[in-house]
């Protein structure tokens, strides 16, 4: 995991050693018509859509505001953190997120959880609603500062019932292929 109280520059070099240091595309890959993503193992090449393209540098900049690297440990911190902030207020990107939320359920259920936690105490970076361009001039540290948010937030019972929700709704997307095979083949039997 990286540690972005050492990075002093502006958001674009950040990014871009992102890239570097976990093997992703130039730009997070928005100039490409396809993505992957590492499933279980399995390489998966899936469609990269123009809403996703919009928002991928949002979605890396997160890793780097939160000291994540791009494993699925850092993806499900991320998830729940993105949860957290309101991110499912934006469809269709959100898809994603809870899709990846539901994953990371799985595999490192604490990483969910802990994102979820920090992120009820942050601002999301797409509701600060900066362009790109001046998003990319930014200082990092000051990014750093309009993301956190002028109160705390511990996790009460309301706070607990919105996980739990999200962990219930997560799975259903996750889940959702197994259910329809399973509900096509009890119907056929």
């Amino acid at each position: 995991m990286n540690n972005h109280l050492d990075l002093v520059y502006d958001s674009r070099k950040t990014l871009i050693n992102f890239y570097k240091e976990n093997g992703i595309p130039e730009n997070g890959g928005v100039d490409k018509s396809t993505f992957e993503m590492d499933i279980l193992g399995i390489q998966l090449n899936l469609p990269n859509p123009q809403f996703r393209k919009d928002v991928i540098h949002i979605h890396d900049i997160q890793h780097l505001l939160n000291g994540c690297d791009s494993s699925w440990k850092g993806e499900g911190f991320i998830a729940g953190w993105e949860i957290s902030t309101g991110l499912w207020k934006h469809f269709p990107v959100c898809v994603f997120s809870i899709w990846a939320f539901g994953y990371s359920l799985w595999i490192y259920p604490k990483a969910v959880y802990n994102g979820f936690k920090k992120g009820l105490n942050d601002i999301g970076v797409i509701d600060l609603k900066i362009k790109e361009a001046d998003f990319m001039k930014m200082e990092f540290d000051d990014l750093v500062q309009i993301t956190q948010k002028n109160y705390h937030t511990s996790m009460g019972v309301f706070q607990w019932i919105q996980f739990l929700f999200w962990c219930f709704l997560s799975q259903l997307l996750f889940l959702s292929p197994i259910i329809f095979v399973a509900g096509i083949t009890m119907w056929l039997i």
